[in-house]
């Protein structure tokens, strides 16, 4: 008896210590933790009882997941209009979910009104979600399953991972515990927890149908709400410029579900819902997340900074397959091929050259430009990253140190002698390269210049010009390089230029703008 009393009290004085700590922990100290730590503590004291990750009854996941995954609902202020469409995105976004008023006049200022989802992740109050769901709002409420409503300040917004972070003051909330990505296997099954088409709190189940998904919806409107099937993309993202990696699954979701969680059976929170593939705007079959891995490090930038710290490998890239490589004239089918690294930048440092291939990061294989942007978009300038890259048929390891933007400046940029011609180019928003012997073949082209990317914000993006388009002219002038775009944009007239091109469906465009 007097062992049982031995062991029963030092039981009760460690899980004394144990609370006391984390509330010491929580109340001294919280501000310094990043969310992955501040998840430590409290589920060192908080345990879920959860089924196995091969359990197919979610009951246990569902319950431990839905009370902390919460519904938003914003508010707009609408401009007042006479007659048709102002062409403004976030009034289309409207007229999709809700229909337009009919008949013709002048309409009033009328606050519009969307929702979506978010989770919690911290017990005071840190929501993610969205970018999409919360941007240009001039009101945000936020309102738990039990019907607590709070009203959201934003923290950080990124446009180029979708990702935002609202915070309310409570106390003492149910949080959903982050898991991780990387672990995450095609197969797998997942939950989607939101708030779809103006329903309550709503759980579907599906498995994990694909990962590393580049979609081409994040730099194209900034709104991902649904798709038509696109291409992908394979560069380094420049600045400002998008970075996808989707978790693909088939659990059900629909408008609203922007912001909610998709979690594994154990209840762990591995990405974040986003998107769907649809011709009508609702579920037909695929649903893509933001991977929590990429997803805790934007969080965190938001706490610590204020803003994303993106650090660069310093390349620009193809993504190799047995067609690409043959028009490279290599061996090498999988991977991505350097086409140009950046003067200053990391790569450069670390010696990689043109026509060397990429194939792992941090000793994982990379099969497509996503695995690279997903696992670099974790990390900040002067992080390391390990790159495994082949050079005439031999493969060679190097470690990468990463930089900020203010090193992204292109061999190609850097003979740009006008200041004025730089700031045009920036005006622009996007990054290019030359067209390839097929591109010219196909488009009956002798020269020009491809959009590799778009830059939300940028000329391009507001003309409406997609990635994959070819300039061929500016102000008049045949351009086959950055060069060439520059001077010739420094060369129009009162402020004005005329962008010519051929789109990536073959038909000719042309527009003008003022600078």
């Amino acid at each position: 008896m007097k062992k049982i009393g031995i062991t029963l009290l030092t039981a009760f004085i460690g899980g004394a210590v144990a609370v006391g700590g984390y509330k010491l922990i929580e109340s001294k100290y919280a501000d310094n933790l990043s969310l992955e730590e501040r998840q430590k503590v409290y589920f060192a004291n908080n345990p879920l009882n959860v089924s196995s990750a091969g359990d197919v009854d979610f009951v246990q996941a569902a319950a431990a997941v839905s009370p902390a995954v919460v519904h938003i609902q914003t508010t707009y202020n609408a401009p007042s209009q006479s007659g048709g469409s102002s062409g403004d995105p976030m009034e289309e976004m409207f007229r999709d979910f809700f229909g337009s008023p009919r008949g013709g006049g002048s309409r009033q200022r009328v606050p519009q009104r969307a929702s979506g989802s978010g989770v919690i992740v911290t017990p005071d109050g840190y929501i993610i979600t969205n970018n999409h769901v919360v941007e240009k709002a001039s009101t945000i409420e936020i309102i738990l399953p039990d019907n607590r409503s709070y009203i959201g300040k934003v923290i950080g917004t990124d446009p180029n991972t979708d990702v935002a972070l609202v915070k309310v003051d409570a106390k003492d909330l149910p949080i959903v515990k982050l898991g991780n990505s990387d672990n995450v296997q095609v197969g797998e099954w997942v939950l989607a927890v939101g708030y779809p088409l103006t329903l309550q709190s709503t759980v579907t189940a599906g498995i994990v149908s694909a990962k590393g998904r580049a979609i081409d919806i994040l730099g194209e409107n900034n709104n991902p709400r649904s798709f038509p099937a696109r291409g992908q993309g394979a560069q380094e993202p420049a600045p400002n410029s998008a970075i996808e990696s989707f978790i693909q699954t088939d659990a059900a979701i629909n408008p609203g579900n922007s912001g909610g969680a998709l979690v594994n059976t154990r209840g762990e929170l591995v990405g974040i819902n986003s998107a769907i593939a649809s011709q009508s705007g609702t579920y037909v079959g695929y649903g893509f997340a933001i991977p929590v891995n990429l997803a805790k490090k934007i969080m965190d930038d938001f706490i610590k900074f204020g803003s994303v710290k993106r650090g660069f490998v310093g390349v620009t890239f193809n993504e190799l397959n047995a067609s690409r490589a043959k028009e490279l004239g290599i061996s090498q089918i999988n991977g991505l091929y350097v086409n140009d690294v950046v003067e200053g930048g990391g790569a450069q440092a670390a010696g990689l050259k043109k026509g060397d291939v990429i194939t792992k990061v941090d000793g994982v294989k990379i099969l497509r430009s996503s695995d690279l942007q997903e696992r670099v978009g974790r990390l900040r300038p002067g992080d390391k990253v390990q790159l495994g890259y082949v050079r005439d048929g031999k493969e060679q390891s190097v470690s990468v140190t990463l930089k900020g933007e203010s090193s992204l400046v292109t061999a190609s940029n850097s003979k740009v002698g006008s200041a004025e011609a730089m700031r045009v180019l920036q005006m622009l928003g996007g990054s290019f390269s030359s067209p390839t012997a097929i591109q010219k073949q196909k488009y009956r082209i002798n020269g020009g210049v491809v959009v590799n990317s778009v830059r939300p914000g940028g000329l391009l993006s507001e003309s409406q010009v997609s990635k994959g388009a070819i300039i061929t002219r500016v102000n008049g002038k045949t351009v086959n390089s950055v060069d060439d775009i520059a001077a010739a944009l420094s060369s129009g007239g009162e402020g004005m230029i005329r962008i010519d091109g051929i789109g990536p469906d073959g038909v000719p465009f042309w527009f003008t703008a003022s600078l």
